[in-house]
Parts: structure tokens; C-alpha cells; sequence
């Protein structure tokens, strides 16, 4: 509905629009939260106890410990979650302490193989710095386009930790630790996070003239190749972290980072060719380097042949061992405690932990696993296909698209459906980095989410808008498209106020 008036001695008609009417925001849900943290600590509780019963016919002593230890680190970051983002997504926590806990269950139960390397305690430390840096980030980051002022920062930061680890010894015949008085950090888990940032700054700034700026590839394609001056930069910046960490011999984050760079594209322009575009440069450099890098090239022939060590006499490789545990599981199990992957060897408790819950949880137990997984990548995509700001978009997808990738290629190389890349699962696998850097994504999924969930009307829901990260390149027309298209456009639709 609208109503005219007249400009005084100008004769000019205005238009002034009617205010929207305010959108109810939906349920906060923090009860059904709650509720779903102590199933999920129950849960982990029931797995811890069933190890040692498998094991000794008794409970664990440390049960008690662990259920109370697991309790209190998820109460807190609710706690931060009621008082801080009240109307967050309700699932996003609990999948992350039920993930979490099984990740302790099983790294605990193949600690019982291995008297002497317990690493069950070490992870609890771990996963308490990864909650307490949850509540920090839940608490203190009100507004998810703050981070939209600090993307170049967040590159530098990125690119700087990524080097690190070249000036440090090789480990297991990758350079992707740091290594100083028995204390060891993988870097790269946190730049994915920084470069996931910067990737979605710059793509919201430069959507549209990605979108419709530049030449046509073929004459008679649709898909057009954006100018050097608004690709420029970030295909640098990406080529910069996917060489440097070719350098390191870690080609399970390069695939990553590769992956992470192409969705994130797909996003921000709808363009279906840059999918294409991605498979075919994914291919020819997987190609590559798998005939000119000895390490990867010894992972894809044993990924291609799994079973020539056994041929050859010399016992069973890991991927072998691997295959071996998922055949013997069958469709629900042998039982926590019971299995036999520790066979796989100096990796069953991080790249192979997978093996370990194939095998004592079976198909069935697996499939759980990973559902849980699709749906903490769903609410991510749901939260970011809430927003109306493009960089919160950009950072939603691009965040749930590193746990779905992560999963993708840790899950396929233990299967044998792609080579090994030696990645870590999230929250399940051993590893420090690893936890924290995802008790991270969830933190930033959970400010996101309590964005798009509030009321159209609530005042924190529309804080001021931030400054643009990366200088806006103005996209020329196209075809007959004016500069700023209707879909560009849309982003400004009647309903929550700036």
C-alpha cells in the first residue's frame, strides 16, 4: 500500500512505502538445548561405562570423572548460549558434545591397547580450551559482521601460519606441526578458519561483478570469466595457501582449502560452471602431484592397490587393516571394547579413529555418526540461507562446507574411496588443534544462527552495519544487466532494518 503526495512548488509525486509489518522470530528453544546436551552426555557417559565393562566386567573408575568433567563444560556453553544468543539453532550444541564425547569414548577405549600413550587425558584438556574458546567467541563476538573490519588481517594471519611450520621438522613426512619442549600445534587448523573469513569478505564486496563482469569463456557459454582486478586477488591469496602447503606435504588441507575457495565461489556468484571449473583443476592437479611428490604418490598406490603389501609377505598397511575393521563390524558392531583396530597402528586414535567406531559401532552406528555430521552442515546452510547480509551468508556456507569436506575426505580415504590425505575427524579424532579449531566454527555457526533466528523487530537484531572489508570493484553491464542486478537487489528486501 502506498500514498502520494505532491512536493511543495515542484509538482513531483512521492511514493513512500507502508512499514512492513514485524516478523515473529521463532522459538528460542533453549530447553529442548538443554535437554538434548544431558541425552548427549548420557549418551558418552553410556559409552565410557560400556568400554570398561567390555574390557574388565567392571566399571571405570574414572566414570564418574568424565561424565562430571563432560556435564560441566556443556552446562557452561549453554549458559553462554541462553545468555548470549538466546535464539541460536538448538541442535548446533549438542551435536558438537555428543561428537565430542564419543571422540573420548573412543580415543579412551584404544588407549586401554596402548598403556603407554594414553591420550584420552590429553584430549579432555584440549576439548576444555575448544569450550572455553566457544563461550569466549559466543559471548564477546555480538555482531558476526565485526569480523568483516579484520579480513585482511585474518589473511595475513592465515598465510603466516601457514608458513610456520616449514622451518620445523617433518613429521611422519609432512611439515604441518610446530614443535617446541614437547608442545606441538597444527596451524593450519586455525588458517582455514581465518581464510573462511577473508574468503567471505572479499566474495560479499565483489558478488556482483563476479556474477556478471568479464568475458564469456566460450562463445556460446554462459559462463563468464570475472577481470583480473576482481579475481586478482583472492585466486592469489588461494594459490599462496594451496603452494605453501604443497611445500608442507599436506595435501588433505590444500584439498580442503581448494574445496573451501570453489563452494564459496558457487555461493556468492550462483554460477554452476565454477563447479565444473573446480572438479576439472582439482583433477589435473591431483594428477600432478601424485606423480611427481614420492610421499603422495606412495598413498595413491596404496590406495590403489590396498593389499600388495599383503601379497608381497610383508602383513597388512593401514588402509588394509582399515578395510579389515569395517568388514568385521558388520551391521551393529562387535561392541565398544571389543574391536581390533588398534592393529592399524601409530594412527588408529587420528586418522583412523573412523576404523575404530566402524568396527565396534558397525553400519548402523556409523550412519549415526555421520548424520550427525549432515545435520550440523544443514543448520549451518539453514542459518546462512536465513541471513540477508551476503557476508554472513558467505560465512555460514563457508564454515559448514569445512566440516562437510573434512568429513568427505577423512571418511573416504579410510574407506578407500579416495587416497589418504591424513586429516583429522572432527571432534572424534586425537589431536588439539583440531578440537579447538572446531569448537571454533560452532561458536561462529551459533552467532550466526541467533542472527538470522531473531524477530525482525528485536533491536539486536539489526546492530549497525559494518564498513566493507575489500574496496567494492563496480561491475560494468553486461548483456543489457544493469550493474546492480535484481539478485543482488534482493538482499535488500523489505524486513529486518539496517
Amino acid at each position: 500500500m502506498t500514498k502520494a503526495g505532491v512536493g511543495a512548488g515542484t509538482g513531483t509525486t512521492v511514493a513512500a512505502a507502508d512499514a512492513p509489518a514485524a516478523m515473529v522470530g521463532l522459538p528460542r528453544r533453549r530447553g529442548v538445548e538443554l535437554s538434548l546436551i544431558v541425552l548427549a552426555v548420557l549418551l558418552s557417559v553410556y559409552g565410557y561405562c560400556a568400554v570398561g565393562l567390555a574390557r574388565s566386567g567392571a566399571l571405570p573408575p574414572g566414570a564418574a570423572g568424565y561424565g562430571a568433567g563432560l556435564g560441566v563444560l556443556a552446562l557452561l556453553a549453554h549458559l553462554a548460549v541462553r545468555l548470549r544468543a538466546p535464539c541460536a539453532d538448538p541442535l548446533l550444541l549438542p551435536i558438537a558434545v555428543l561428537l565430542n564425547g564419543m571422540g573420548l569414548v573412543l580415543i579412551y577405549r584404544l588407549d586401554l591397547e596402548t598403556p603407554g600413550d594414553r591420550a584420552a587425558p590429553t584430549q579432555l584438556v584440549w576439548s576444555t580450551v575448544g569450550v572455553a574458546l566457544f563461550i569466549v567467541v559466543v559471548t564477546a563476538l555480538r555482531d558476526h559482521r565485526v569480523l568483516q573490519r579484520y579480513s585482511y588481517v585474518c589473511v595475513v594471519a592465515a598465510l603466516a601460519l601457514l608458513t610456520l611450520p616449514i622451518l620445523f621438522p617433518a613429521v611422519n613426512g609432512a611439515r604441518i606441526w610446530i614443535r617446541i619442549a614437547g608442545f606441538s600445534i597444527q596451524p593450519g587448523e586455525f588458517a582455514k578458519v581465518l581464510l573462511a573469513v577473508f574468503f567471505a569478505a572479499y566474495l560479499a564486496a565483489n558478488r556482483t561483478a563476479l556474477a556478471y563482469a568479464g568475458r564469456r569463456i566460450w562463445r556460446f557459454s554462459r559462463m563468464q570469466l570475472p577481470t583480473g582486478r576482481v579475481l586478482g586477488p583472492i585466486v592469489t591469496i588461494w594459490l599462496l595457501s594451496v603452494g605453501v602447503l604443497v611445500l608442507e606435504r599436506d595435501l588433505g588441507t590444500s584439498l580442503l582449502f581448494f574445496g573451501l575457495f570453489v563452494v564459496m565461489l558457487y555461493v556468492a556468484t550462483g554460477r554452476t560452471g565454477w563447479i565444473a571449473v573446480g572438479l576439472l583443476l582439482a583433477s589435473l592437479g591431483a594428477v600432478a602431484v601424485g606423480r611427481l611428490e614420492p610421499h603422495v604418490h606412495s598413498r595413491v598406490e596404496d590406495w590403489l592397490h590396498p593389499f600388495a603389501s599383503i601379497e608381497a609377505g610383508q602383513g597388512a598397511n593401514q588402509l588394509a587393516q582399515s578395510l579389515f575393521s569395517f568388514a568385521a563390524g558388520g551391521v551393529f558392531g562387535t561392541g565398544l571394547g571389543v574391536g581390533h583396530s588398534v592393529l592399524i597402528g601409530f594412527a588408529a586414535k587420528s586418522d583412523f579413529i573412523l576404523a575404530t567406531a566402524g568396527e565396534e559401532l558397525g553400519l548402523a552406528g556409523l550412519s549415526a555418526l555421520f548424520l550427525l555430521y549432515g545435520l550440523l552442515v544443514e543448520r549451518g546452510y539453514r542459518a546462512g540461507l536465513s541471513l540477508r547480509d551476503p557476508f554472513g551468508r558467505l560465512l555460514a556456507a563457508g564454515l559448514a562446507s569445512i566440516v562437510a569436506l573434512q568429513v568427505f575426505v577423512i571418511a573416504g580415504g579410510v574407506t578407500g574411496l579416495i587416497p589418504l590425505t591424513g586429516m583429522a575427524m572432527p571432534f572424534l579424532a586425537q589431536g588439539g588443534s583440531s578440537v579447538v579449531t572446531n569448537w571454533a566454527i560452532v561458536a561462529l555457526l551459533i552467532r550466526v544462527s541467533d542472527s538470522a533466528r531473531r524477530p525482525y523487530d528485536d533491536p539486536a537484531a539489526a546492530p549497525r552495519a559494518e564498513p566493507a572489508a575489500a574496496p567494492r570493484a563496480e561491475p560494468a553491464a553486461v548483456g543489457g544487466l544493469p550493474a546492480e542486478p535484481a539478485a543482488a537487489l534482493a538482499d535488500e528486501s523489505p524486513g529486518r532494518t539496517r
